[in-house]
Formats: structure tokens, C-alpha cells, sequence
């Protein structure tokens, strides 16, 4: 726009995703220009070691990360990741009314109520799509279009790399071991998977959603994280046989009970029925199950790792800070005023199936049954299948809480009739 002063952007951080970043900004320069109505100039790339940062001009390298936020752009967009040192960078930036553009999910899990805060205390916008589900609109549907709505159920996939190992295990029948060795030799698990398969991936974003799903401040530590180290191929093979298939899920859901209204938030692996929407995302794909009161049943799905992906989501935020620079407007703040407890797991409402080995003689199932209904846990379904001098008994239950449940499957092990309990996996996605 001619006579229009460009925005100026600094970028902190230039891997995967900040190198594609660039190349969008350099691209689609003129559109960009178009859609926010001024020309949005690169000013500054944040690195720590420009010589390995060939693909982009060396005039916009920097390792004065302090210097370029303090200098005098208009927007800072962060994908270096971790805690620290970038939560003091972006505290530095929003107190001085720059907007914020990031991609941390880890900060934002722990520090988004400070990070709000010092937005708020300027006037800066603080936009984080990129930090959950990649390419994927899905926080800022539940950040605005679903404003006025009231979110009960937030479930999905949020960690490609699990999703493509369960679904590899699934497919083919092999281990959890082999189908990682095949994932890390493709890229699509690290060389320490950690964060991946024992899931601190999945519940920094968890916390996020619930975030803005039930307006309420949830941090990481809130969220009950299990992985998927301990599926084995026998429980994926159990899975089957129930026409079920095995996910990492994050789930989020609001609970109303005598108390009143609370949040349960997890991640665990489940069995959800081959016939649910989230069933056949498979590989390296990510998809979230969103339900609300008025607008009912919804799923986003798309990719939601990777270098380009990840930059069109920046980008896309980018945008819209840029665009409120230009009309002096702010973007959606920070909503928790709900403030809804979270509750802890033994609380959540969940189900189980359990998975059984037992000695082949009578009055197995009714010792077993009378631990249940010790425990005050209704079973849905039972499968028993006999061998030589032991038998395999599986049971699947109706919803009760996740401490009910843990409790009759401990009292159950000791029984001396059963020999080992083989697996324990929980169950969504169908009524109970």
C-alpha cells in the first residue's frame, strides 16, 4: 500500500519451521501485503550460529536476540521452543508492546497467564496456533468462532509421531520397539523420542486446549500423562478382535457432578471403535474431536508437524497481529474466567478393558465378577477363551471412576485364580 509504514517482524529462531517462515515471507510478499494492508518487512532473523544459516540473507542474522526485541519492531514471532531463555524474550517483547507471534506449546502450557498478562499490560497481541496441531485451525475456532458456544468435549490425536508408530503397529502386527526403530529411521520420531512417547508432548497440548476449550488457566502438570512405551502388539491384536483400533488420545471433557462443574484433562492411550471419526487418522496425521452444546459434533484434521505446516499456521497469526497493527486493533484476550477446578485422574470417568490370564476351571468369572461389584463397577462385556490348564478372560467395563477402577483390577490381581493381569487399556468413544 503505497505511503503505508511496513510492519516490521523479528524472527527468533531459524530451523525447520523459522527457515519456512521466511521463505513465505519472501514469497508471497505482495499477497501478504494485500491481506494486511501494509508491507510486512523481515527485520531481524535471531540465531545462534549464523554461518550454518546459508539459505537466508546474512545481513538479517543476529546473535543479539535482546538487541533485535528491544529494537523497534512491531512483531516478534518465536520458534526457538523450550521455556527458557524464550519466555524472557517474549515477556521483554509484550512489555514493550510488541505482538507476539509463537509457536512454544511447552511455554505456553506453563506461562500463559504471565505471557497474557504482559500482552495485556500493553496492548500487544499474544497468537499461538502453530503451537498445537501444526497447519491445523483449530485454536483459534475454539478461541473464537466457538465463543459463544459452550464446549463440553474437546479428544484427538495431537502427536504425530505416536500416531504413526500405533498406526504402524496396527497395520502391520509389529512390536512397539520395531515400528519406533522404522519411525526414527524415517524422521518421524527424534533420535530421543521422550517427549513424544511418553507423552509431554500431547499434554503441553492438552493444557492448552482446555484451556480456552472451558476458560480456565490448566497448566502441564495438571494434565495426567501416560504413554505408549507399555502397548504391546497384543494389545493392539486385542483391539482388533473388539473392532477397536489403539491412539494416543489428549482428552479434555467437562464434568458435572453434585459438586459442580470441573475439568478432566489426560493423556493416556485408548481403544476407540474402528467406526470413530479418529480411527482412521493414521501416520503422521493429527485430528481433534470438538463437541459443544449448540453446534454439536466437529473434527479438524490435517498435518500437524512439520517445517511448512507449522509456517503456515505462523504465518496465518502473523497475519492478524499484522492487520490489527494496521487499524490499531487488539485480538481476543485472555479468558479464564471460568476458573474450573481440574479434576484428578482416580475422579475422571473413564472405562476399562482389561485383559486376563486365569487358571481353565469353574467359578473363575464369578470370583472375578464379585470384585467388580465389590468395587461398585459394572462390566459390559465379558470374552473367555479356555487352553489346556489356563484361560484367557477379557473384560470391558461401563464408565466408573478411573480410582474405582484401578482399585478392582489391583484386588483382582491377587486373586488365586488369576495368574497375571496381562494388559489394562482404556476405552472411549463409545456409550457406556
Amino acid at each position: 500500500m503505497p505511503g503505508q509504514k511496513p510492519i516490521k517482524v523479528a524472527l527468533l529462531g531459524c530451523g525447520t519451521v523459522g527457515t519456512e517462515v521466511v521463505r513465505l515471507l519472501t514469497d508471497q510478499a505482495a499477497d501478504l501485503t494485500a491481506r494486511v494492508g501494509a508491507p510486512v518487512e523481515l527485520a531481524g532473523i535471531a540465531v545462534r550460529k549464523p554461518n550454518k544459516h546459508r539459505e537466508v540473507p546474512a545481513e538479517l542474522l543476529t546473535t543479539d536476540v535482546d538487541g533485535l526485541v528491544e529494537s523497534d519492531v512491531d512483531v516478534v514471532v518465536e520458534v526457538v521452543g523450550g521455556i527458557e531463555p524464550a519466555r524472557t524474550w517474549l515477556l521483554k517483547a509484550l512489555h514493550g508492546g510488541k505482538s507476539v507471534v509463537t509457536a512454544n506449546k511447552a511455554l505456553l502450557a506453563e506461562h500463559s497467564g504471565e505471557l497474557f498478562q504482559a500482552a495485556d499490560s500493553t496492548g500487544a497481541d499474544l497468537y499461538f496456533e502453530a503451537a498445537v496441531a501444526g497447519a491445523i485451525p483449530l485454536l483459534r475456532p475454539l478461541r473464537e468462532s466457538l465463543a459463544g458456544d459452550r464446549i463440553t468435549r474437546v479428544m484427538g490425536i495431537v502427536n504425530g509421531t505416536t500416531n504413526f508408530i500405533l498406526s504402524g503397529m496396527d497395520s502391520t502386527g509389529a512390536s512397539y520397539s520395531e515400528t519406533l526403530e522404522e519411525a526414527t529411521r524415517l524422521g518421524y520420531a527424534e533420535a530421543d523420542p521422550t517427549a513424544d512417547v511418553d507423552g509431554f508432548d500431547a499434554a503441553s497440548k492438552a493444557a492448552i486446549l482446555a484451556s480456552l476449550a472451558f476458560h480456565s488457566r490448566v497448566t502441564a502438570a495438571d494434565v495426567h500423562r501416560e504413554g505408549i512405551a507399555s502397548v504391546s502388539a497384543a494389545d493392539i491384536a486385542a483391539a482388533k478382535g473388539l473392532g477397536r483400533t489403539v491412539k494416543l488420545l489428549a482428552i479434555c471433557e467437562r464434568v458435572t457432578s453434585a459438586g459442580g462443574e470441573s475439568i478432566s484433562v489426560r493423556v493416556h492411550p485408548a481403544m476407540i471403535p474402528r467406526t470413530h471419526p479418529l480411527a482412521g487418522v493414521n501416520g503422521a496425521f493429527n485430528a481433534v474431536f470438538v463437541e459443544a452444546d449448540a453446534a454439536g459434533e466437529m473434527m479438524f484434521y490435517g498435518r500437524g508437524a512439520g517445517g511448512a505446516p507449522t509456517a503456515s499456521a505462523v504465518l496465518g497469526d502473523l497475519v492478524a497481529v499484522a492487520r490489527n497493527r494496521v487499524v490499531s486493533g487488539r485480538g481476543p484476550r485472555e479468558s479464564a474466567y471460568a476458573a474450573l477446578p481440574v479434576r484428578p485422574m482416580g475422579q475422571a470417568p473413564t472405562r476399562y478393558h482389561i485383559s486376563l490370564d486365569v487358571a481353565d476351571r469353574p467359578g473363575v468369572l464369578s470370583q472375578v465378577a464379585a470384585v467388580f461389584a465389590e468395587h461398585d463397577v459394572s462390566i459390559a462385556a465379558v470374552r473367555q477363551e479356555g487352553r489346556v490348564d489356563d484361560a484367557s478372560l477379557v473384560i470391558v467395563t461401563h464408565a466408573a471412576t478411573d480410582a474405582a477402577l484401578r482399585s478392582t483390577v489391583d484386588k483382582i490381581g491377587g486373586l488365586p485364580v488369576v495368574r497375571e493381569v496381562v494388559s489394562v487399556m482404556r476405552v472411549e468413544g463409545e456409550e457406556t
